[in-house]
């Protein structure tokens, strides 16, 4: 059953090192994260399940210890799904898994994890059910929910502006600072692709997880510094 969530943002420039000089713009999202991290510690998970946006090829579960790396960013740093592993794990972790490595990482995260890698193709209903299978994997279940809100916040954003974006957003905002399933659910695939949210289908994932879960939610972080959304929120 789950017990706890965390949804982060998974831009590669939480990572201090890509982020290089502008490394201090992210600092208050990186301080939201470490705190919703401190929640799933506090929940005592027997199991916690890092579920993140992938292409079609690079959907599917992802072992303790799976490799994941930044050097595609022009930076030494490489990441391993919950810590160093003895097994030579060949699949690499998509770059949404990667990130929330990092994230354990840095949380020093000792506990059971596993990663799944959530296509952005996967239709509402099929997120949904994944969630409810990943919720009923052990008596107490956590998820790390990365995904990015719109990417068509601004002019300057990696999508250009789309009038439609922060109605979007404000929604999703809500949504997750409520722990509201039903508007998760509800989000709109066709609407999400158009504005490039990579986070429409881990968040209908964990909507799934969450539907017999009564848990409370809480919004600790919400902009678009570079004209994406980024939300920060834990469900406990």
């Amino acid at each position: 059953m789950l017990v706890a969530a965390a949804v982060c943002p998974c831009p590669p420039l939480l990572v201090p090192e890509v982020a290089a000089g502008a490394a201090p713009e992210l600092d208050v999202a990186r301080t939201a994260c470490a705190d919703a991290l401190g929640v799933l510690a506090a929940a005592r998970p027997d199991l916690l399940v890092v579920v993140g946006p992938t292409d079609e090829s690079a959907g599917g579960p992802y072992a303790a210890g799976a490799p994941g790396s930044f050097r595609g960013y022009g930076v030494d740093v490489d990441v391993r799904l919950g810590g160093d592993s003895a097994q030579q794990l060949d699949r690499i972790l998509p770059l949404s898994l990667a990130v929330g490595a990092w994230l354990l990482d840095r949380a020093r995260w000792s506990g059971p994890v596993e990663g799944l890698g959530i296509s952005e193709d996967l239709s509402p209903g099929l997120c949904a059910e994944s969630g409810r299978e990943l919720g009923s994997r052990a008596e107490r279940v956590a998820l790390l929910v990365m995904g990015d809100g719109s990417a068509c916040r601004t002019l300057k954003a990696p999508g250009y502006l789309d009038e439609r974006a922060a109605d979007f957003d404000a929604l999703a905002a809500r949504a997750l600072g409520d722990a509201d399933v039903q508007t998760l659910k509800a989000l709109d695939k066709a609407l999400a692709d158009e504005l490039k949210a990579a986070g429409r289908a881990p968040w209908q994932v964990l909507a799934g997880a969450a539907e017999n879960a009564d848990l409370e939610g809480r919004l600790l972080y919400e902009d678009a510094p570079y004209g994406v959304g980024y939300f920060v929120a834990t469900w406990s």
